[in-house]
């Protein structure tokens, strides 16, 4: 009996380390939201209007302030510190799946940072074009988001984004205009005037207060009337 109980132990305890090893090979990390999927691809739940795609931004700000979601029927499919590398990736089974009418774009800030190694500001823009065609060929309306300010990562004080994050915001802001894109200014309304995030708005540089996500939440919602 005992040495039943004994291997019933290192049972469970090798499905559960098997199952913790296959998500960090999980490089997109579908596992993050594939339950969640699962209950709109069942119709257990009503397909979201707007998918909120990004990284730990729109993560915490899914996380912090689930009433806003919940009243507009939006979802949030952020993962921290994932790149547009890592979106491009799930964007069909974390947005195309679920049927959306809008998906809101955030990504950029984390290749920046070089997350997952260099990438040149024209690679991080095709990855979000190709987001944007995505959801195109799937009858889903994109909207573009500037990144938002930072003047130092706390996971990586030797660089300093903020010129780059105002580039990338051009090239974005550019095709968007071109294409016919609603393109939505989060970096105006939230920077300070040294190219950082203004102190009311953040909790350490980079990610946002409540307040913060306040000035957020009214500018996409006036993007998306």
């Amino acid at each position: 009996m005992k040495r039943s109980l004994i291997l019933s132990v290192l049972l469970v305890t090798a499905v559960a380390l098997c199952a913790q090893n296959d998500k960090r090979h999980d490089w997109a990390q579908f596992y993050r939201y594939q339950d969640s999927n699962h209950a709109y691809l069942s119709k257990e739940k009503k397909n979201p209007r707007v998918v909120f795609m990004g990284n730990s931004i729109t993560d915490h700000w899914a996380q912090k302030r689930p009433e806003f979601f919940e009243e507009h029927n939006f979802v949030g499919r952020g993962i921290s510190g994932q790149t547009s590398s890592e979106m491009l990736v799930r964007f069909q089974a974390d947005v195309v799946d679920l049927h959306p009418k809008v998906v809101v774009i955030l990504s950029g800030i984390n290749d920046i940072a070089l997350n997952n190694g260099n990438i040149t500001l024209e690679h991080i823009l095709q990855n979000i074009i190709s987001m944007c065609q995505l959801a195109k060929a799937n009858k889903i309306k994109p909207v573009i988001c500037s990144l938002t300010p930072c003047k130092q990562f706390t996971w990586r004080r030797e660089l300093q984004p903020a010129e780059s994050i105002v580039a990338l915001n051009k090239l974005l802001r550019e095709y968007a205009k071109k294409n016919h894109i609603k393109y939505v200014d989060y970096w105006a309304a939230l920077a300070a005037e040294d190219g950082g995030m203004r102190e009311e708005y953040t909790t350490d540089g980079c990610h946002l207060t409540a307040k913060g996500y306040e000035v957020m939440e009214a500018a996409i919602l006036k993007a998306l009337r």
